[in-house]
């Protein structure tokens, strides 16, 4: 059951409950709370597990955008080719390119395509 189906059964619980207590028969009937209460703290779990996943993308993109400057700083400096390349670098490339308007930095693919044919940094055999 995805999001969406929570919500639309928790809104169907509340709806439900709204009705109940508009028949004087079914004022005291509990079956209704009940479901309501199963369902408000999954919507409320998933709610919480949405926002998570949103503030881990903000910060991975953080991340990203960091490395990017960084790469884009050394290839200003005529240093690319010192720097070790590490798990994400092609994010941060992509970045580069996508800051540029989609000119492909070419020092970066150069940098990341030796590294790769050098068997560097994150390309290194056998790492974890």
């Amino acid at each position: 059951m995805d999001a969406g189906a929570v919500a639309a059964a928790l809104e169907d619980a509340r709806f439900d409950v709204r009705q109940d207590s508009r028949h004087e028969d079914l004022v005291d009937d509990v079956r209704g709370r009940a479901e309501l209460a199963e369902w408000e703290p999954l919507d409320q779990l998933l709610a919480a597990a949405a926002a998570a996943d949103r503030e881990a993308a903000v910060r991975e993109a953080q991340r990203i955008a960091a490395r990017a400057d960084e790469l884009q700083a050394l290839r200003e400096l005529h240093a690319l080719e010192q720097a070790e390349p590490r798990d994400g670098d092609e994010a941060a490339r992509d970045e580069l390119t996508r800051r540029a308007d989609g000119y492909v930095q070419a020092d970066v693919d150069a940098w990341l395509a030796h590294a790769l044919a050098a068997h560097l940094g994150h390309y290194r055999p056998g790492r974890p």
